[in-house]
């Protein structure tokens, strides 16, 4: 039977996994969630290690890291680390193992980091990785102007924060992968769309086959130096069809 510090540990979880999961139903985009998950996790070190900063880095494909960050202080101690391009949560993130630092004046890893760190006050950090799918990873950064403000205990706190954080990520990252993707499919609709009704209109001036359509309307593309999507918008507003074209796509 398990007694009642395991109770309350399961209890503990459990509320994080529904506040976590609520999060990503209530968020409009991946940031709005990061931000809100290093609030929670900001806040529920705080209680415990004294006043603790909390970042988080999403490393995803063809794309800017992105960060949240629960204070303009902790957003500045990432922004150094990215300068390095290495620390305890860069490190964390993309070799997918916890990064402690005890205290940053007798630590012998991150050399030039370091002492940059040190000189902003922060003594102790902390790297977790956040599991995502293939292609994206992420990692949970704790800093602490405090030197061993990371007991083994909170270490496994935070782990299992991040366990549990990195379900609800990998939903929210594949909810902006689905929307990144429709917003380009739609680009590309709205592309094609433009571009045959162009055509059309070439052939009907010119009396032209399509292919002879589409060969006058590349030829004015490259002349003039535009995309011929540009092209094909200006040749339509020009001939009274403004507005933006629309697809199946459009509500």
């Amino acid at each position: 039977m398990p007694d009642e510090r395991e109770l309350a540990a399961e209890a503990a979880e459990n509320q994080t996994i529904s506040l976590l999961q609520d999060m990503v139903l209530d968020s409009d985009d991946v940031q709005q969630f990061l931000d809100g998950l290093v609030t929670v996790a900001s806040t529920a070190f705080t209680s415990a290690q004294g006043e603790v900063f909390c970042g988080v880095t999403l490393l995803r494909p063809r794309s800017m890291v992105t960060v949240a960050s629960s204070s303009d202080q902790a957003k500045v101690m990432d922004e150094v680390q990215y300068g390095f391009n290495d620390g305890p949560c860069l490190r964390a993130a993309r070799e997918g193992y916890t990064v402690h630092i005890p205290d940053f004046l007798s630590e012998s890893r991150f050399p030039e980091y370091r002492e940059a760190i040190a000189s902003h006050g922060i003594r102790s950090a902390l790297g977790i990785p956040i599991r995502l799918d293939a292609g994206a990873s992420a990692g949970l950064d704790f800093y602490s102007t405090e030197p061993d403000a990371f007991s083994e205990t909170s270490i496994a706190v935070a782990e299992g924060f991040a366990r549990d954080a990195s379900k609800s990520l990998r939903l929210a990252v594949r909810i902006a992968t689905l929307s990144d993707n429709s917003e380009h499919l739609k680009a590309a609709m709205e592309s094609r769309t433009a571009i045959d009704l162009a055509v059309g209109a070439v052939m009907g001036q010119n009396r032209c086959s399509q292919d002879e359509a589409i060969a006058i309307l590349r030829t004015a593309s490259q002349g003039r130096n535009m995309k011929l999507r540009d092209l094909a918008v200006d040749l339509l507003a020009s001939l009274g069809q403004k507005g933006t074209v629309r697809t199946h796509f459009d509500g």
